[in-house]
């Protein structure tokens, strides 16, 4: 009986130290496996519910464009000017009309900007050096039933701006559009670029 019970004392012994030493070989190795972690979950998986601040970026930069959008739109009221959204300046540029002259777009960014890349025939009119552009597009905006302007976009006021100094040389109101989204806008549905400078005055002056 003695016997019996050393015989099963020194198996409990040597299967405890044999526990200790996998335990520790485990937790040494680096692909020791963890103890914690449920290897065979079966067909049940546990529901994760998300947290309600998981999308609060992609919310927030939602929000903060529909507000700048809102107070563009804003501020072209306030100037009495018209905006022009992204579908129907793809829908002009496409017209036969554009190619006739009947159309215009005026780029109203400066030399550095129009260089790096223009919606392809844009006019240039940098209204901070109106004294040097204006007698060349003045002529074609009057002669054009839709002037569409267009910068950066977004926060950029540079085609309001170049958009109200038209207006006031005679361009009628009726006729004028500030495309809001702008050439960053352009650029990001994959429109056409045309790069490098293009004198408007070797541009012949479009015929009613």
């Amino acid at each position: 009986m003695r016997y019996a019970r050393a015989v099963v004392l020194e198996a409990m012994l040597v299967a405890a130290v044999g526990l200790a030493f996998a335990l520790a070989a485990n937790a040494l190795s680096p692909r020791g496996l963890r103890l914690s972690r449920n290897y065979f979950p079966g067909d049940h998986k546990p529901l994760v519910v998300a947290s309600p601040d998981a999308h609060s970026g992609s919310t927030s930069t939602a929000e903060d464009a529909t507000n700048r959008l809102s107070a563009v739109l804003e501020r072209l009221g306030q100037q009495n000017l018209q905006s022009v959204a992204s579908n129907e300046v793809i829908e002009l540029f496409r017209d036969p009309r554009y190619e006739q002259g009947v159309v215009v777009f005026v780029d109203a960014r400066n030399d550095q900007e129009y260089q790096a890349g223009h919606i392809p025939r844009a006019w240039q009119f940098n209204h901070y050096r109106a004294e040097v552009y204006l007698p060349t597009v003045l002529p074609v905006c009057l002669a054009a039933e839709k002037v569409v302007v267009y910068c950066n976009g977004g926060e950029c006021e540079d085609s309001e701006f170049a958009a109200v100094v038209l207006r006031d040389a005679g361009v009628p109101r009726e006729n004028l559009f500030v495309y809001t989204g702008g050439i960053s806008e352009w650029m990001t549905n994959g429109l056409p670029i045309e790069v490098g400078a293009r004198g408007n005055a070797d541009r012949p002056a479009p015929r009613r």
